[in-house]
This record gives C-alpha cells, sequence and structure tokens, in this order.
C-alpha cells in the first residue's frame, strides 16, 4: 500500500479518538536471516510484517493500548485504547511538554539490501563460515550468521505531531567453539550498522579470526584470580558504561526504586575530574541513532557525568514530568508490539588523552581485558566475562589468558580510574539491549582504552 494511503487511514483512525492524549505508532518491517551452522545451512529466510500500537491516556484513568496488525483494525484499536485507559483508577500521570514536529528521515544506502537475492547472501555467509574452520580440526562447532531488516514508521499524536522514518540495518555475528584434551574454549565476533549490504563484504579476516582465537584460548592458561590494575579495551570498557551505569541513568529504573533514588543523586561526585560519559542519540551512523525517539521528542547529548559528577539521566516524557527534568529523547520501543521505555540510544565514555602504551608502562603486574561475553549487573554491582585477556608484566603485554572476570561495584570503580586513552572507538557489534521484556533493541556504545587499580579479577586461584 502507497505510504500517501496508510497516512489517510491513520489519520481517520487518530480522528475518532476521544481521550486526552492518543498516539498511533505503525511499522511495516522487512527481514532477511542466513545461518550457517559448522558448513550446513540452518536458516534462509526473508519475512514481511506490519502492524501498529495505540495508546491512550485520560486523566480520570492512566495509559490504555492496543495492537493490531490489519490497518482496517487501527480505528477499531483506537477505541479499545481508549477503553482500556477509561477501565483504570485514576491514576497521577503526566506528560513534559515537546513542541508537535512533522518530519521525514529517508534512509539512504550504498547498495540496497532488499535487493540483493537470498541466495547471493547464502553465498556470502558460507564462505564466512568456511573461513572460521580455516583454524583447524580443533574447532568442533561454528555459526555464521548474516541479517538485515528494513523498516518503516508511521507516528502520529493528537498534539499534532507527524513522523515518517526509515531505517535499516544489515549484520553479521561469527562464533567457534575449539575442544581439546578435554578443554572447551569459544570465541566470537559480531558486526551491525545502519547501512547498506557493502558493509557486510569482505569480512573474511574478522571470521579467520573467530577460528584462531578459539582455538589459541586452548592452550592459554586461566586467569590467575586476585586483585590488579586492569586496562580495558575499548569494547569491554564501552559494555561497563552502558550495562553498569546506563542501566542506572534511566529515570523509570531511578524514580521506581529507593535505593537507586538514594544512589543516583544529581551533582555527586562519582569519578575523576577527567571522566565524562553521556548518552547520544545523534550520532552519525550508530546504531542507537534516530532523529526522534519513539514519542516524537528531539534526540539529543545527553552529558551523564562531567567532569567526574552526576549531572543527568535519561527520560521518556512520563519521568520527565514525575521528576521534574528536562526531555532526553529516550523514550524507545522494539517494535510496535511494545509501548515505548527509557531505553538508552548511544552510550559513551568520552575520549581521553594517554597513549595505550602510557597506560600500561608502570603496571608491574596486572590485565589487559577485551572484548566482553556478557554477565550481569544488581544496582551498583556488577560482573562481566571478558572475551580473552593478556597478563600485563613489566609495563608490557605478555601472555593470553582465559577465563577473565572482571566484578566490583560501580561507583567504587569509576573512582578507582587511573587514565583514559586517545584511541576512542565507537563499538559496531551485533545484538542488542534488553529491558522490559523488549529485547534486543538496538544500541551504540563507544570508548577508549580505561585504567583502573585494584580491580577483582575472578579465574583460577
Amino acid at each position: 500500500m502507497e505510504k500517501e494511503k496508510v497516512r489517510e487511514i491513520l489519520e481517520d483512525a487518530l480522528a475518532r479518538s476521544r481521550a486526552d492524549y492518543t498516539e498511533i505508532r505503525f511499522e511495516r518491517r522487512l527481514t532477511t536471516v542466513v545461518h550457517f551452522r559448522h558448513g550446513e545451512m540452518e536458516v534462509a529466510t526473508t519475512v514481511s510484517e506490519e502492524g501498529g500500537i495505540v495508546r491512550s491516556l485520560l486523566s480520570s484513568g492512566g495509559w490504555g493500548a492496543a495492537t493490531f496488525n490489519r490497518l482496517a483494525d487501527a480505528a477499531a484499536s483506537v477505541d479499545a485504547a481508549y477503553e482500556c485507559a477509561r477501565a483504570l483508577p485514576k491514576q497521577d500521570i503526566k506528560l513534559a511538554e515537546t513542541q508537535p514536529v512533522q518530519d521525514e528521515i529517508r534512509f539512504c544506502v550504498e547498495r540496497d539490501f532488499r535487493k540483493i537475492g537470498l541466495s547471493e547472501k547464502a553465498d556470502l555467509v558460507r564462505g564466512y563460515n568456511e573461513a572460521i574452520l580455516e583454524a583447524g580440526d580443533a574447532i568442533i562447532d561454528s555459526h555464521s550468521l548474516y541479517s538485515d531488516i528494513w523498516v518503516e514508521r508511521f507516528y502520529l499524536t493528537s498534539e499534532g505531531t507527524r513522523i515518517y522514518e526509515e531505517w535499516g540495518e544489515v549484520g553479521l555475528r561469527f562464533s567457534a567453539t575449539a575442544r581439546k584434551d578435554g578443554v572447551v574454549q569459544r570465541a566470537a565476533q559480531s558486526f551491525a550498522k545502519p547501512a547498506g549490504y557493502e558493509k557486510v563484504l569482505d569480512k573474511e579476516t574478522l571470521a579467520r579470526d573467530v577460528g584462531a582465537l578459539a582455538v589459541k584460548l586452548l592452550s592459554a592458561p586461566p586467569v590467575k584470580g586476585g586483585r590488579y590494575n586492569v586496562v580495558l579495551n575499548q569494547e569491554l570498557a564501552s559494555v561497563f558504561i552502558h550495562e553498569a551505569f546506563g542501566h542506572l541513568s534511566e529515570a523509570d529504573h531511578v524514580y521506581e526504586n529507593r535505593r537507586a533514588r538514594e544512589l543516583m543523586v544529581l551533582g555527586k561526585k562519582f569519578a575523576p575530574e577527567f571522566f565524562n560519559a553521556g548518552d547520544d542519540g545523534t550520532v552519525e551512523g550508530q546504531r542507537g541513532t534516530h532523529k526522534y525517539d519513539d514519542e516524537g521528542v528531539p534526540t539529543r547529548l545527553n552529558w551523564l557525568i562531567k567532569d567526574g559528577v552526576l549531572v543527568g539521566r535519561l527520560h521518556s516524557r512520563e519521568t520527565a514530568a514525575k521528576m521534574g527534568e528536562p526531555l532526553s529523547g529516550n523514550a524507545r520501543a522494539i517494535s510496535y508490539r511494545f509501548a515505548p521505555i527509557v531505553r538508552m540510544t548511544n552510550t559513551f565514555i568520552a575520549n581521553g588523552d594517554t597513549p595505550f602504551n602510557d597506560l600500561i608502562s608502570d603496571i608491574k603486574e596486572g590485565v589487559y581485558a577485551c572484548d566482553s561475553y556478557g554477565g550481569q549487573t544488581e544496582l551498583e554491582n556488577f560482573s562481566f566475562i571478558a572475551g580473552y585477556g593478556y597478563m600485563i608484566r613489566n609495563g608490557r603485554i605478555a601472555e593470553l589468558v582465559r577465563d577473565v572476570v572482571v566484578a566490583g561495584n560501580l561507583f567504587d570503580t569509576l573512582r578507582n580510574i587511573e587514565g583514559l586513552g586517545n584511541d576512542f572507538k565507537w563499538i559496531e557489534r551485533g545484538g542488542g539491549c534488553g529491558k522490559g521484556g523488549q529485547s534486543p533493541l538496538p544500541v551504540g556504545m563507544g570508548a577508549p582504552h580505561v585504567r583502573i587499580r585494584d580491580v577483582v579479577i575472578g579465574g583460577r586461584k
């Protein structure tokens, strides 16, 4: 159906609203996935879907919501959302004011992945899987996955906002599992970017490196557990700021949790004066970048820590009104099936001024922790599994080590940061962020190398 006809149907549906505030978000999606496992194709599929969500707010009730999968049902969903809102007991919900906007955002790429045949994409992934297997017979399992997604979004509100947005992304994910003499090790890398098909070409080296690392880790010793001066590489530093600090900066989490409110007091000093961190939904070419969030609020650069001091947090219209703080453009939903909640966009540690060799030059014995296999957080406490690591001995990178777990208290760790590299980079990895049943949401992360003293490293005793 043509874009203008979609708009006409949504406008007619919105006009039926009897609520104090109503919004409609409608999406059309086209997704392709190709997956090879150890040389055999497991999945090769392209899926098209569309659907929408209506949210209505009543001052005499609360939020009502209804989803639909056919445009013809949009009007009925407006009625259903109103009835849901009316059925609720009165709740004290207010929305921070935002100026209505009318805008169209196009997504332009060099090679449109929608025009590339499924067989060509399958051949690409098959070649990458073969590159992983070049590491030898120790590889007992391998995965190579290609994905792309194209989304059209229509967003209309009873306040007058009208936004049409196109967005797309391509991605790759490689993993290898190796085994020798009863030892099993795994390595993985991924790539994702809002770009065209050209960005997933010529990734054979990345695939080979995954297989090679899995094999190398078989002969690497486990790190000896203890307290060390630690340097995080850019990826692990990015995961740290996203997982350990970024989620605590989401205002719904702060507002609803007494302990979080006690911890996250604006104006409180958290880190050395040279440390700055933020969230920026406007960075060109990053996964969390959009001109507007899913409430039609313009995205922006939001400083969270400035000169070591907590100066801001991330908001939806509702949390900004509750806490009396500025809008930040961070209400996001993973798809039309969900209402937006407070989420990060592109979270980062700002660049420092120290060359990498200077960060490690006076470390007698330490750990260089690299990449991430995930982890967990519980308020201010965290534990992350590094992809791999190296010992630092007498100011130099030494032997490869495995089973590196970085753990600690967020605020102690921030206070113990001793240096920031001058080598900031955005981490263009796949996957995404999970929260409130909405996963994986595309987000960006970036950081330089980060040096931290007295870090607990879990490993062999």
